[in-house]
């Protein structure tokens, strides 16, 4: 069942499903984008970038180096460290041009890949990457994914990866191949630690050195978790009905330290920002139902909707997502479904950039 909903302070009207509705449809979190709203260039400075503040009475339009200005004394900003590796690349098995993605470490030397075209490659086949640089197909599977063993081990071949490999661009963001090796900073957060994404936590792409120092001035804080995002961020929704969907399981980390101080800010009334739809899903993961935060190490494949209790997180600082995706799904559930309709309407309108070189929003919990 919908009904039209009318936000005053939005000054839009759409359609959206009624408060009532807990089996959602995938098309419920659907929308149009016109394709040059989504950026293919980060800006420059990083915390140059657009900020759409989204509160319970309306929107306003800042900009990422304003967020001193809008966040509160003692809230503490939790940020993703994972680091990006170049999970991208080219080589050939005999005279086939192959595309790998790694996604997935399996056990050391052995990875899960997405290949191009997989229906090429069978067991035993060789990819060569470099004349030092190879990998032995060990099993094609039906969904289209390959395991693949490398000629190294991992010193090595994070090394080989460092030199031949190319950052794993999602695929809206369009190179030739070798064109992305000029991506392979920007592609980055400034506080990136520890190896194991193939995709960056783009809200922490508009963060820099400066932008930090200026929070910490503020006596806004930040700490950081670790959870490496997977190809689960790149993938469609294709069930009709969310809840038949399957997410991919992604590992994180929160030790003890983290997690005590985290507690300690809940515990004195301090708010807890996310920085990333990833810090955010980190951290309800490790969560119990009243809301204290445990040590965490493993993998997640938590899946957050509309009609979700959270239970760590006052506000999110994310970019804007795909139509019908986990992540646009997660917003609503953390600011209102009607709410980010209305948000997102009214980017598109005034020329927001989209997705992870786009402009980013500062969501307070609805």
């Amino acid at each position: 069942m919908f009904r039209i909903a009318t936000d005053t302070d939005f000054g839009l009207a759409f359609l959206t499903p009624s408060s009532s509705q807990h089996d959602w449809l995938t098309e419920d979190f659907d929308f149009d984008l016109p394709p040059e709203r989504i950026a293919q260039i980060p800006m420059t400075p990083r915390d140059s970038a657009r900020l759409l503040h989204v509160r319970s009475h309306g929107c306003e339009d800042r900009h990422v180096f304003d967020l001193p200005d809008l966040l509160h004394a003692g809230d503490v900003l939790v940020l993703n460290d994972t680091k990006v590796i170049p999970a991208r690349l080219y080589g050939q098995r005999g005279a086939v041009k192959i595309e790998i993605l790694l996604h997935k470490k399996e056990q050391p030397g052995i990875w899960l890949a997405f290949a191009r075209p997989g229906k090429r490659l069978h067991a035993g086949d060789v990819i060569v990457f470099a004349l030092d640089f190879s990998a032995v197909v060990l099993e094609r599977r039906e969904s289209g994914e390959v395991l693949i063993k490398f000629l190294a081990d991992d010193e090595t071949l994070f090394a080989r990866l460092e030199r031949y490999g190319e950052p794993p661009l999602p695929p809206y963001i369009r190179r030739t191949p070798g064109e992305a090796k000029a991506d392979k900073a920007r592609y980055q957060t400034v506080y990136a630690a520890r190896a194991g994404a193939i995709a960056a936590p783009t809200a922490g792409l508009h963060f820099t050195p400066e932008l930090l120092r200026r929070l910490n001035e503020k006596n806004i804080g930040h700490i950081t978790v670790t959870l490496h995002v997977g190809a689960g961020t790149f993938l469609p929704v294709k069930a009709e009905r969310v809840k038949d969907h399957v997410m991919h399981a992604e590992w994180g980390e929160i030790d003890e330290a983290t997690a005590e101080t985290i507690n300690k800010v809940k515990r004195e009334g301090r708010r807890v920002i996310a920085v990333g739809t990833t810090s955010l899903r980190l951290l309800e993961s490790a969560a119990d139902n009243q809301g204290v935060l445990k040590t965490f190490r493993g993998e997640t494949d938590i899946f957050i909707t509309p009609g979700y209790r959270f239970q760590v997180v006052d506000a999110l600082m994310t970019n804007f997502h795909l139509p019908k995706s986990t992540l646009f799904m997660l917003v609503c559930a953390f600011a209102g479904v009607e709410y980010m309709k209305a948000a997102y309407a009214q980017a598109i309108t005034r020329n927001y950039r989209f997705y992870s070189y786009g402009d980013a929003t500062l969501l307070e919990r609805h």
